[in-house]
């Protein structure tokens, strides 16, 4: 997570403002270190084909979250915590529709490092539970194949007096839309509903850790997630530790 980001490197005080707010960045200061933390280059192939049978509604997920998945999504990423004070996770990437729902890849994978919250606040170090919309992407690196709008800009870049193990935490970004404007990058610092609500919660690259709040999952996975993950598809991320899933 990096609250307070700026929408692109350009201008001097731009850049400035950007080394600032990366300091509260996924991952936390600098000195964490660990594995790649992913199970695999690309992923558990947990559904070979479209004809793979569909399961009824999405495993883990309760009435009250269900409810909350717009009624044009057919794609949605769920994030099962291992605990509410757990920073391990399972990210699996569903398709289909209504009660029937496709298990298509699934992949070990970070949340924050103090586990879940349902009313997560800035500095809090717990990812927030709920259902959010992912309609933004981009990176340090060149767009992949992204089909949600991607940008490119070095302000994605992690400041230099990080640990070596989150220098590319954010070569690959998807937006969560927790109190961020959709539409605009993902490091775009507005806060809707102001800034002691956190934001800048993203889908990123895996340190072997756990972040300040985003998700983090491997390389491979995020490349995947951004070639897969279709705007046309009304993409969601369905995010908590289990129990708080399953109610």
């Amino acid at each position: 997570m990096r609250q307070g980001c700026a929408r692109r490197a350009g201008a001097a005080p731009l850049i400035l403002g950007l080394l600032l707010a990366a300091l509260s960045a996924c991952g936390g200061a600098a000195g964490q270190h660990g594995s790649d933390g992913t199970s695999g280059a690309g992923g558990r192939r947990d559904a070979a084909s479209p004809d793979a049978a569909p399961t009824s509604g999405i495993p883990g997920v309760g009435d009250r979250l269900r409810g909350r998945i717009p009624a044009l999504s057919r794609q949605v990423v769920a994030v099962y915590g291992d605990g509410k004070d757990s920073a391990d996770a399972t990210v699996v990437l569903y398709a289909g529709s209504g009660s029937s729902w496709e298990r298509v890849r699934s992949w070990q994978g970070h949340n924050g490092k103090k586990g879940w919250t349902a009313a997560h606040h800035a500095g809090d170090h717990r990812s927030p539970v709920g259902v959010f919309t992912l309609t933004d992407a981009g990176g340090r690196l060149a767009d992949p194949g992204s089909r949600l709008p991607y940008t490119r800009s070095a302000s994605f870049a992690a400041p230099r007096w990080w640990a070596r193990s989150h220098r590319h935490d954010f070569d690959y970004v998807i937006a969560i839309d927790y109190n961020r404007v959709i539409g605009v990058p993902p490091d775009d610092p507005t806060r809707p509903e102001g800034e002691e609500k956190g934001g800048g919660i993203w889908l990123h690259m895996d340190h072997g850790s756990g972040t300040s709040a985003c998700v983090s999952v491997s390389g491979a996975a995020m490349r995947y997630l951004l070639r897969t993950l279709d705007p046309d598809r009304h993409p969601v991320v369905v995010m908590g530790d289990r129990d708080a899933l399953k109610a």
